[in-house]
């Protein structure tokens, strides 16, 4: 095994009465890529947090291997106003024990790894997509040992978590990752941990892919509910011995009587973490209408901003039939759903709905929810009593039936956690009978049970389904037709997600030849080439031994340029202006091309 970067041992925490962990020790090793999952409130985000050094734990200890860099991704991810794609790279390596030309060279290395052509496009106003690449990058560009990502796949599309996954495939460091896609958790995991109150050590480890962590936690449980009958029967065993013996009691009765009170113990400690993990309860309730064609959309188009996303598109939504929206991001998913459920007017073509229908909508933005209103009213507006399809229930089990305590109602909305807020979302779609569940992103934030949960209940759910998820394996299990977009207003019907990706290849590749055949219709066939040899020339050891002072020099022109603009009396004179704009544009343009050959240097030297 390799060498450990980090370990925990008997952690505790707890928020405000509640107790996530107890007793909780787990060690991370080097070139380890592992799944951190767990139920909703179990403590991942927490643990990651105490593992970081940003959060401590009430007890135990931490101990990181000596010199070890740690780096740490958030969920929420957020950039200053102003700060470009590239000064966040290279804040993220400021702090960094380099020569400052270097800090630059893997600040742009790592921009071309995330894919950005532009690096001055403001941070703040990429998309959640391009976002979530750029914080992925700020973690990795320091060259940590190890990496904590807490749900990294949130707000990726499907090229975005197929990117993260050869991202990670090539790094060198280990990483620790939340997630709740159990495809991505397939695909990168080499183990994961299970973080749970039901088992005896807090947590439950298996080496080996996701499907190999099933297989031995299903073995676990199985052989957990075997010793607990057993055990039961033990003490049932017991207790009858104790009714039965007389009150005086010899040395050996008095050894049994404590025997039988520890089994007594043990037995309702298997119980109670046996009982912890209760799954939320999810029945979507149909209308019962018998009409076939529930939405017959013809022709219809939409776009924005002068971009069409879909034209000329069909869509047809049956009783009984489970639609999946694909696409990357930005390309109109959320529009068509908006579309079709009668929320936003098409361009053209028509939208038909059958008579008086009735549909829920999941809104991944959350928009619905009140964040100040407390949990109770959230739950149920008129009262503690819930009224559910005609049958009338208290608020606390109804409560229960979407993973909340008791002590919980009178939290504010805003302040529950993202899978939380999903849950109180479901709720309140449950309450009435449907006829269309339309479930924009449903699956962020919700752990793996939640998920499987609502896989179930919408495979039972005998009306119709429209569903946008990243969830691969959702989409596989839950649809049986596919629309997928392109994002230049073509369309398709796909039997999958893989066909949906191999077309969606095919016209990136399309549109790359376009592009090239525009820009150079005469290209010439290129010269032929000699074989390079290996390592610097002696004029280029010159080169080198100089690189580092001229590319020093370079910055501080550039610097003292930058400085002449920001200068009101420059800023003022047009002319002026413009010269020193002229002057800075041509520093730096000289600079990336030292950039450029330092870094052409730096790989033919390696070949020394």
């Amino acid at each position: 095994m390799n060498p450990a970067i980090v370990a925990a041992r008997d952690l505790e925490k707890a928020v405000a009465s509640r107790e996530l962990f107890s007793g909780l020790s787990l060690t991370f090793h080097e070139g380890e890529r592992t799944g951190l999952i767990g139920p909703n409130g179990a403590g991942k985000s927490t643990l990651l947090r105490i593992l970081a050094g940003i959060e401590p734990p009430d007890g135990g200890i931490v101990e990181a291997r000596k010199g070890a860099r740690i780096a740490y991704l958030p969920q929420e991810d957020a950039f200053p106003a102003g700060v470009s794609v590239e000064d966040a790279l290279r804040g993220a390596v400021d702090g960094l024990p380099l020569p400052e030309y270097e800090r630059s060279v893997r600040a742009r290395k790592m921009l071309r790894r995330l894919g950005f052509e532009d690096g001055e496009a403001p941070a703040d106003r990429l998309s959640g997509g391009w976002r979530k690449r750029l914080a992925i990058g700020c973690a990795l560009v320091q060259a940590p040992d190890l990496v904590l990502m807490d749900e990294p796949t949130n707000h990726l599309d499907f090229a975005g978590i197929d990117w993260l996954e050869r991202f990670l495939e090539r790094s060198d460091a280990a990483c620790v990752v939340t997630s709740h896609d159990r495809a991505f958790l397939e695909r990168i995991a080499q183990r994961i941990v299970e973080l749970n109150g039901r088992y005896p050590e807090g947590a439950f480890s298996v080496r080996g892919r996701y499907s190999d962590f099933l297989e031995k936690r299903e073995a676990f449980l199985v052989a957990e509910d075997g010793e607990r009958r057993a055990l039961a029967a033990d003490v049932r065993r017991e207790v009858e011995w104790l009714r039965r013996a007389p009150k005086a009691r010899g040395s050996k009765a008095s050894s049994r009587v404590e025997e039988a009170k520890e089994k007594i113990a043990r037995l309702s400690r298997s119980r109670r973490r046996a009982s912890g993990g209760a799954e939320m309860e999810l029945d979507f309730a149909a209308s019962g209408r018998k009409t076939q064609d529930l939405i017959v959309a013809r022709g219809i188009e939409k776009g924005f901003g002068g971009k069409t996303l879909f034209r000329e598109m069909d869509v047809r939504v049956e009783r009984g039939s489970r639609l999946g929206i694909v696409g990357n991001n930005a390309t109109g998913k959320t529009t068509l759903l908006r579309v079709l459920s009668g929320g936003l007017p098409p361009d053209g073509g028509s939208v038909r709905h059958a008579t008086r229908l009735r549909i829920a909508l999941f809104d991944q933005r959350r928009a619905g929810l009140d964040p100040d209103e407390r949990l109770r009213r959230a739950l149920s507006p008129s009262g503690d009593v819930v009224s559910y399809l005609g049958r009338s229930t208290h608020i606390i089990p109804w409560a229960r039936r979407f993973g909340f305590a008791p002590d919980q109602l009178d939290i504010p909305v805003g302040d529950l956690s993202g899978g939380e807020q999903a849950r109180v979302l479901m709720a309140l779609m449950l309450r009435e009978p449907v006829d269309v569940l339309m479930l924009d992103e449903p699956t962020n934030d919700l752990d793996i049970g939640s998920v499987e949960v609502l896989e179930r209940a919408l495979l039972d759910f005998p009306g119709a389904v429209v569903l946008i998820t990243h969830d691969r394996q959702m989409l596989e299990t839950v649809c049986t037709d596919l629309v997928g977009l392109h994002g230049d207003g073509r369309w398709g019907n796909y039997g999958s997600v893989a066909q949906w990706q191999e077309a969606q290849a095919r016209h990136e590749d399309e549109q790359s030849a376009s592009k090239s055949d525009d820009r150079t219709p005469n290209r010439a066939a290129p010269p032929a080439t000699r074989a390079k040899r290996s390592g610097l020339t002696y004029l280029e050891k010159q080169e080198w031994e100089s690189m580092e002072g001229r590319i020093l020099a370079a910055e501080q022109k550039v610097a003292r340029l930058q400085a002449q603009l920001d200068d009101p009396a420059v800023a003022t004179d047009p002319e002026r202006a413009e010269e020193s704009f002229a002057a800075h544009r041509a520093a730096k343009a000289e600079l990336d091309a030292l950039f450029a050959r330092w870094q052409e240097l730096a790989e033919k030297r390696g070949g020394e």
